[in-house]
C-alpha cells in the first residue's frame, strides 16, 4: 500500500484590504492533486456589547470668564496715606476698611462748621426773644412797625444762616467720612497701587487697588448660529445647566445656569454670545480665564453609546465593525450624534444588544472570523494595538 503523505502550504497574502491581512491555509493531496481550503485563522479583538442608557446631550463652546463687578478704589479727597489696612489678593466684604487718610484737616472743617452753626444759633435765640420783647411793646404802642419788622427780618435771616451752617456740617462730615477708604464690594483685592506716606488723589488713574467680584462669576462663551433654535425650544422648558471645564476638558471647574443669549448674532464669525453663571465657591473660575462652556441641551433616554475607539473613519464617514451571530465582521455605517468621555452617542446604524469591536480593527476587514478576548488577553490586545498604531 503506497504510503500517503499530505504536504501543507502555507500562502501568505498580503492584502491591503481594509487595511489588514488574511491568511489562507490549503491541503494539497499528492495523489488527487485537490486543493482543500482550509478555514482562516480567527483575529484576535476586543468587543463589546450595546446597551441603552440616558445619555446627556451637550453643546461645547469656548468661553472667557468674566467678573460680576470689578471696581477701582479711588479717593473723593486728596490726602496723606495714613494706614494700609488691607492685604494683596486678600478676601473683603462691602464696607471693610482698606486705607486711611489723614483726618485731621478735614477734622478742623467740621469743628469749624459746627462752631458756625453753634454761633448763629445762639444770636437766633437772643434775635427770638428780642422779637418777643418788641412785640409785646408794639401790642402796648410802645414799639413802632418798622422796628417789629426789622426785628422779624433779622429771626429770618438767621434761620436761614442755621440751614446754611447744617449743610456745611454735613458736607463737612462727608469729608471726613472719605478718609476711610473702604471697599464698594465684596471681593478679591488685587495689587496695590500706592504706598503709606504718599498723597493720594481723587485723579489718580490707578487708585488705591482694584476689587473683584468673583462670587458669583459668569462665563461668556459662543456657539454656532445654528444652535440657537434648539437652545429658545429648550429654554422655554426650564433653566439649562451649564458646567465649565478647564482648557483641556479634563478638569471640571463648576456647574452653573444659562442666564442670557445675546440679543444679536455675530456675523462676522456666524456664531451667537451666551452668558452663563457659576455660584464659585471654590474660587476655581478666574476671571480672564479661558474655559470650556459645556451647554447640557437634554438628556436623551435610551440612547446608544460605543466605545469612541469603536468608531472608525472611512471614505464613506464613521463605521464600525459589528460581530455578527456567525463570529465574523461586518463593516455598518453609522452616524454619530456627540463624543463625550470616550463614548459616542449613535444616533442611527446600530442597536441594542449587538456586538462591536472596539479593538483591533486594523487586522479586520469584512467577513474576517473574530475571536473575542476579555479580561488579561483584551488589555494586552489593546496594548498591542496601541503600539501598531504608533508605528509609521
Amino acid at each position: 500500500m503506497r504510503r500517503r503523505t499530505a504536504v501543507l502550504i502555507v500562502l501568505a497574502m498580503a492584502a491591503a484590504i481594509g487595511g489588514g491581512a488574511s491568511i489562507f491555509l490549503r491541503w494539497v493531496d499528492p495523489e488527487t492533486a485537490q486543493a482543500i481550503a482550509l478555514p482562516a485563522p480567527k483575529v484576535p479583538v476586543v468587543a463589546e456589547k450595546i446597551s441603552k442608557s440616558n445619555v446627556p446631550i451637550y453643546l461645547r463652546g469656548v468661553g472667557t470668564v468674566i467678573a460680576y463687578n470689578t471696581v477701582v478704589v479711588r479717593s473723593q479727597i486728596q490726602g496723606q496715606i495714613t494706614r494700609i489696612a488691607f492685604t494683596e489678593g486678600q478676601p473683603v466684604r462691602a464696607g471693610d476698611l482698606l486705607a486711611q487718610i489723614d483726618p485731621r484737616p478735614y477734622q478742623a472743617q467740621l469743628d469749624q462748621t459746627i462752631a458756625t452753626r453753634n454761633r448763629d444759633q445762639a444770636q437766633l435765640t437772643n434775635a427770638q426773644a428780642n422779637l418777643g420783647r418788641y412785640t409785646e411793646l408794639g401790642n402796648k404802642g410802645f414799639a413802632t412797625p418798622q422796628l417789629l419788622d426789622t426785628q422779624k427780618a433779622q429771626v429770618a435771616q438767621l434761620e436761614s444762616a442755621i440751614k446754611a451752617d447744617e449743610a456745611l456740617i454735613e458736607a463737612s462730615q462727608i469729608q471726613l467720612e472719605y478718609t476711610r477708604l473702604t471697599s464698594p464690594i465684596s471681593g478679591i483685592t488685587g495689587i496695590r497701587q500706592i504706598d503709606v506716606g504718599n498723597i493720594i488723589h481723587p485723579t489718580d488713574p490707578n487708585g488705591l487697588v482694584v476689587v473683584t467680584q468673583i462670587e458669583p462669576i459668569s462665563v461668556i462663551f459662543t456657539l454656532p448660529e445654528g444652535d440657537l433654535p434648539k437652545i429658545q425650544e429648550q429654554m422655554a422648558k426650564g433653566h439649562l445647566k451649564v458646567l465649565a471645564y478647564s482648557q483641556d476638558d479634563k478638569i471640571k471647574l463648576d456647574e452653573g445656569t444659562l442666564a442670557l443669549v445675546d440679543n444679536e448674532i455675530l456675523q462676522t464669525t456666524g456664531t451667537i454670545r451666551l452668558r452663563a453663571n457659576f455660584p464659585n465657591r471654590g474660587h476655581r473660575l478666574w476671571p480672564g480665564e479661558l474655559v470650556n462652556a459645556h451647554l447640557l441641551l437634554e438628556t436623551r433616554s435610551g440612547g446608544v453609546t460605543v466605545a469612541s475607539s469603536a468608531v472608525q473613519q472611512g471614505p464613506n464617514g464613521p463605521y464600525v465593525y459589528v460581530v455578527g451571530q456567525d463570529g465574523t465582521v461586518q463593516m455598518r455605517s453609522v452616524t454619530v450624534e456627540q463624543s463625550n468621555d470616550g463614548r459616542d452617542l449613535i444616533d442611527s446604524g446600530l442597536q441594542a444588544e449587538e456586538t462591536v469591536v472596539v479593538d483591533g480593527q486594523y487586522r479586520l476587514q469584512p467577513g474576517s472570523a473574530v475571536q473575542l478576548l476579555e479580561g488579561t488577553a483584551a488589555r494586552a490586545d489593546e496594548l498591542e494595538s496601541s503600539v501598531q498604531r504608533a508605528i509609521p
